[in-house]
């Protein structure tokens, strides 16, 4: 199994009054800056999914890649759009992916979610935490890239959990963290939180 990672950066950041929340500051740096930083050891290949101009995010410097599903689907249509964009890179059999407003991710979510899907060819991984879920976390083989179009385009289906749960679905657990490592920045208390969190050294 090889990765390349893939963050998602397509939500519409309602509760922040329209300001792309990973785009803020957090003790001076952006939110997705930080995931850049956190998964970019983890990643040889790693790329922003986002739609719009792709320009803001060129201080990191990594492969913009658009939505290939029309209209805004919510994140299994980056989830394609990054297959899609793996498919290109030789030697890689999968993603991962990781929301552009969760700076804490833990710095092996990778090896832990690549563990959990060894040995299934269609093995879908995810993290969980604090009593649930968190889909956005990861880890898919490309080659499910045509069903998963087929379930976004053809079905006109968008939850997550109902599209890995036709596979093998493995939930691992990051309790062991010490502190919210799926913490995501949705609304200006949120921003508070967090900047909280790093000046007390809560985050990892």
């Amino acid at each position: 199994m090889s990765e390349a990672g893939v963050i998602l950066a397509g939500g519409l950041s309602r509760r922040m009054g329209g300001n792309e929340k990973s785009l803020l500051k957090l003790a001076d740096k952006e939110p997705i800056t930080w995931v850049s930083e956190r998964l970019s050891p983890q990643c040889k290949h790693l790329a922003i999914n986002a739609n719009g101009e792709p320009s803001r995010f060129s201080f990191l410097s990594h492969t913009v890649i658009p939505d290939t599903v029309e209209g805004f689907v919510g994140p299994l249509a980056g989830v394609l759009a990054g297959m899609e964009w793996a498919k290109s890179i030789p030697g890689i059999t999968h993603i991962v992916t990781a929301a552009a407003d969760t700076p804490f991710i833990p710095a092996d979510l990778v090896l832990r979610l690549r563990a959990a899907a060894t040995g299934s060819d269609n093995g879908i991984s995810m993290a969980h935490s604090r009593d649930r879920v968190h889909p956005v976390f990861g880890y898919w083989p490309i080659t499910l890239a045509n069903d998963l179009q087929r379930f976004l385009v053809i079905e006109d289906k968008r939850k997550i959990l109902e599209f890995a749960r036709r596979y093998t679905l493995n939930e691992v657990n990051f309790d062991d963290a010490g502190y919210d490592p799926f913490f995501n920045i949705n609304t200006p208390e949120d921003l508070t939180h967090a900047e909280r969190m790093v000046k007390e050294g809560k985050h990892g």
